[in-house]
């Protein structure tokens, strides 16, 4: 029986292919992930009624024509096209021209393999239902309408071309120019591609420089617009939703101009959605299948109850985590110690006590603007949240071996670990220092992460550099849990435009455990790193100094710094900050004044 969903993702791939889009600009169109699209358009996660609106809205169809099939969706959308173009004073938008592209292919041969599998039980009513979706009423026309898709040049055979593949037709399908079968359309394509000497190649205004496509030798397709010199890119089948992102480029083939025939101004309707900045990139659908298995799994044994699904989901945390760890490793360029020696400096003294490195805590309020809010002065603040900050805090430096002594005093950049160091004095008011509220002088111990950013003040002219005594490193990488990282941000961004809150409260549980027991917890007895440990909380704490010092460079005014994760600023916070619950954006966790009752 074919399903309403399977006609629904041969319908995505036929529109994708119709207006040259990628996955990748297709999610952004309909407010989602690439990976969600690659996982829907799979078969790994269902299209919902709400998707179907969405999709709708993207094309400019109704949504009864998206699930009428891939043959009524590309006519419809073909008029849809032509009709603007014809608003904006042109000529309607003929078909594409040309041979059609692997992607278009592929959503035929599937379209037919379909079509055939209903017609072995002509009788039954899952054969009625595909026939209705992907062979709607057909009339045969005796000659082509000359409102429907005008011809810029007369070809043979005659006839308008396909709204599939762009060679002349003699049916139609709803009123539209199409061949009634996929191996029709195979059979023009082949004929069209087909050497024809008596027929001379378009005349070109200039030879094309250097670098420059060649262009086309085949006879000119009935159709203004030109065919593409380079082949498209095939977008109906899945693309892998671990691939490295694609630079931005247009989603549709540069076109060669000919002075045979003027190209046809594009419809906006037709131009590729732009790809958003901070676009989702490569995240292992491995490790997101692992992770949504185990979240489907659990909710099966508990019946549904989602309370009892979450705590049993938070008990598993420790153990999926390193799983997935170890996962992520899996090809990896280094294999790190997971229990190294652990230095003195670096355990507990005490059961309850702690060791010797300080991660720069954050801790301060604006001295200034506390005394002129004790002076009468009513300042409106703010108090932003950043989102998962130790989970953003992973992209941090990690030494991958047991960490050796080093008393050269200079900082490699290749190496990581905790390092003694003098820090030099901070001398702004209107900043907290990157050391947090520490105010003991001399000597003191710090992770890579403090000593990076004491170095980056540096850089910007805010202090002198730190000066090094000793350290404790050991070759590093920064991407060591970067695989990791984005597979546990892709399925939290997935969980939140899905409003899974079960999901997203179980990715929480697996990245602050994760922080939390790979010390000296007992909790944890698959890796022992308290290096890593205060390399990443550091990172968070160095992350949200980063973040008020971005805030003040654009003009607020920082008004208090406090934990991993809260800013309080006054001014225009959203001209700086994108507003959401994705990891670059913040949210608003309160608002009050300063100076009066909060």
């Amino acid at each position: 029986m074919v399903s309403l969903e399977e006609i629904l993702r041969l319908t995505v791939a036929a529109l994708m292919s119709r207006t040259g889009e990628r996955q990748g600009d297709l999610a952004v169109g309909i407010g989602q992930s690439q990976a969600q699209v690659s996982r829907k358009q799979s078969g790994r996660q269902h299209w919902s009624l709400d998707d179907v609106d969405l999709l709708a809205a993207h094309y400019r169809l109704h949504a009864l024509d998206v699930l009428a099939g891939p043959t009524h969706a590309v006519g419809v959308l073909h008029g849809a096209l032509s009709s603007l173009q014809a608003a904006a004073g042109g000529s309607p938008l003929p078909a594409r021209a040309g041979a059609p592209g692997p992607a278009l292919a592929l959503v035929l041969d599937e379209a037919a393999a379909v079509q055939e599998t209903a017609d072995r039980d002509p009788s039954g009513p899952a054969a009625q239902t595909a026939r209705a979706a992907h062979r709607p009423a057909l009339r045969p026309v005796s000659a082509p309408e000359p409102t429907a898709v005008p011809l810029a040049a007369p070809a043979t055979p005659s006839g308008p071309p396909c709204v599939l593949c762009g060679q002349p037709a003699t049916d139609e399908v709803d009123g539209f120019p199409q061949h009634l079968a996929a191996e029709d359309c195979a059979a023009a394509v082949a004929a069209a591609s087909a050497p024809t000497p008596t027929v001379p190649s378009p005349p070109q205004a200039s030879p094309p420089a250097s670098g420059d496509p060649a262009p086309p030798t085949t006879p000119e397709p009935p159709s203004a617009v030109v065919p593409a010199a380079v082949p498209p890119v095939p977008a109906a089948a899945p693309e892998p939703a671990d691939a490295a992102p694609a630079p931005a480029e247009s989603a549709s083939a540069p076109t060669v101009p000919a002075e045979s025939a003027p190209v046809a101004p594009a419809p906006a309707a037709s131009a590729a959605p732009v790809r958003r900045k901070g676009a989702p990139g490569y995240a292992s659908t491995t490790l997101m299948d692992q992770i949504t298995g185990r979240v489907h799994d659990v909710l099966q044994e508990t019946g549904g109850d989602l309370a009892a699904a979450q705590a049993a989901l938070i008990k598993l945390a420790i153990p999926d985590v390193m799983a997935l760890l170890k996962l992520s490793r899996v090809g990896g360029r280094y294999e790190h110690s997971e229990f190294p020696p652990t230095h003195d400096i670096l355990s507990k003294k005490t059961q309850k006590g702690a060791d010797d490195i300080w991660e720069g805590r954050p801790k301060w309020r604006n001295a200034n603007l506390l005394t002129a809010a004790r002076n009468g002065t009513q300042i409106q603040v703010t108090a932003l949240d950043m989102n998962a900050a130790y989970l953003s805090a992973f992209k941090a430096w990690l030494p991958i071996g047991k960490l050796m002594e080093d008393t050269s005093g200079v900082h490699d950049p290749k190496k990581a670990g905790v390092h003694l160091i003098t820090p030099s004095a901070w001398d702004h008011t209107d900043l907290p220092s990157p050391l947090g509220n520490r105010m003991e002088p001399g000597e003191l111990w710090v992770s890579e992460s403090t000593l990076r950013l004491l170095l980056d003040c540096a850089c910007k002219g805010l202090a002198d550099p730190p000066v090094i005594h000793r350290s404790l490193v050991s070759g590093a990488t920064e991407s060591l849990l970067e695989k990791l990282r984005r597979a546990l941000a892709e399925t939290r961004r997935t969980a939140l435009a899905e409003g899974d809150e079960l999901t997203i409260a179980y990715v929480k549980a697996m990245y602050s455990k994760f922080v939390s027991t790979i010390g000296e917890s007992s909790a944890n007895r698959e890796l022992r790193r308290p290096d890593w440990m205060h390399i990443i909380r550091a990172k968070a704490f160095a992350n949200l100094w980063l973040k008020a010092y971005k805030a003040h460079q654009a003009g607020l005014e920082v008004v208090a710094i406090a934990g991993t994760d809260e800013l309080h600023v006054t001014g225009d916070w959203r001209s700086i900050f994108p507003e959401g619950r994705d990891l670059n954006e913040v949210k608003v966790k309160d608002t009050y004044i300063l100076g009066g009752k909060r």
